[in-house]
């Protein structure tokens, strides 16, 4: 009997075909949510002058308390210099703090006499207060983002700040998602007793495009070896990156491996030693292309796609960040001697910031009606009994 993959063994396999899908520049309207290709450092000092934080009046400290107004320094105007002796300049926030000035007292605290000004009583100003001094957040040149990271609010607002119209990206993958089977029909159609319809590509394609991967083309493919050919020489001609679901156990009808053995796709493997999910197959194009062949059963689809090919195209596009972490489990969970336990669960967090886990299992990895009340699966080692409640294990979300 053929010793079957470890999913550690199956993963290490995945990412080592992870490669890249190379870059584009895209211009910072179209930069949410992509992968940075490219270091970003400081264009200059931030911020790059000494910066009024309040609106009030700015004045040299040790004059006063009763100071002539001078005029008035806004925003986005070159900064005019503060005259000598008891004299104040109106300044607003964001201001040029004025040369000659080195205090800023705030509108709440000021008492205005026609063209003077007075401290209101009791208030003693502290010398430099409220001035955002130059380079205080950071200096010209400095290191801002590093490649591998998902542009996100602050990112966007750090781009735009240093001058960055266009940035550069890793491209999104084309990537076709293909259902097979002779059950299966359209989602409006009308459905008779031996047929479903199509829900596993429609998952897939969530997965992926929450993810960011939004170029991908939806097909169907029925049971019958020469048509299944056919389909997948044309997907494996027009995409980066095939995920099947279907067709890749044992029984007859299953042509998957065949039709890609047939076209060229060299097998990694195929089966690993979890559940659900132990038919996995994965292998790679005659021109590189990375192709799954997940399990037809829709949790066993869910789990894979999300254990295997998200990872694998994160790790493609240079993100290097896991996005798992650990939960505790608020009750007993019963593991599966041999094989890796994946095990739908509801995540909490309590009042300490504990994640904790609460699972949700499903009868069968073809019942998924109540699937979406969970938010992704632990996996639990293989081994006897039951891993006991307040024991972690590694969550990975939907």
């Amino acid at each position: 009997m053929v010793e079957l993959l470890s999913v550690a063994q199956a993963v290490d396999l995945v990412l080592g075909y992870a490669g890249h899908f190379g870059t584009e520049q895209v211009s910072l309207a179209e930069a949410s949510g992509r992968i940075l290709q490219q270091t970003i450092c400081a264009e200059r000092a931030q911020p790059p002058y000494d910066r009024v934080m309040m609106d009030g009046i700015a004045y040299r400290y040790g004059t006063g308390p009763v100071l002539g107004c001078q005029g008035i320094q806004r925003a986005g105007v070159p900064g005019q210099a503060l005259p000598e002796g008891n004299a104040c300049l109106e300044v607003m926030t964001g201001a040029v703090l004025p040369p000659g000035a080195d205090t800023v007292v705030p509108v709440e605290r000021l008492v205005r006499d026609g063209k003077h000004i007075r401290f209101e009583d009791g208030y003693a100003p502290e010398k430099g207060q409220f001035i955002h001094r130059k380079g205080a957040d950071c200096v010209a040149g400095h290191e801002l983002l590093a490649p591998g990271l998902r542009l996100n609010g602050p990112a966007l607002a750090v781009l735009a700040g240093n001058g960055h119209a266009t940035v550069e990206v890793s491209s999104i993958p084309s990537i076709g998602i293909i259902a097979t089977g002779d059950e299966l029909v359209e989602v409006g159609a009308s459905v008779r007793d031996w047929e479903i319809r199509r829900s596993n590509e429609y998952a897939l394609t969530g997965a992926l495009a929450s993810r960011g991967f939004t170029r991908l083309e939806r097909s169907v493919v029925p049971d019958d070896l020469a048509e299944t050919m056919l389909a997948l020489e044309k997907q494996l001609a027009r995409h980066d990156v095939l995920v099947l679901s279907g067709g890749v156990s044992m029984g007859q009808f299953d042509h998957v491996p065949t039709a890609l053995m047939k076209l060229g796709v060299e097998r990694v493997f195929h089966k690993v030693a979890q559940r659900p999910g132990k038919p996995l197959w994965f292998g790679v194009g005659p021109e590189g292309q990375r192709v799954f062949g997940l399990p037809g059963n829709p949790v066993s689809a869910t789990c894979c796609a999300t254990r295997y090919v998200i990872p694998m195209l994160l790790a493609a596009q240079g993100v290097e960040r896991p996005e798992t972490y650990s939960v505790e489990l608020t009750v007993d969970a019963a593991r599966v001697a041999t094989l890796t336990r994946y095990l739908p669960v509801r995540v909490t967090h309590d009042g300490s910031g504990r994640a904790l886990a609460t699972p949700y299992p499903m009868p069968t990895s073809g019942d998924f009606s109540f699937l979406a009340a969970t938010d992704g699966f632990v996996e639990l080692a293989p081994g006897e009994g039951a891993a006991p409640a307040g024991s972690h294990a590694v969550f990975h979300g939907w």
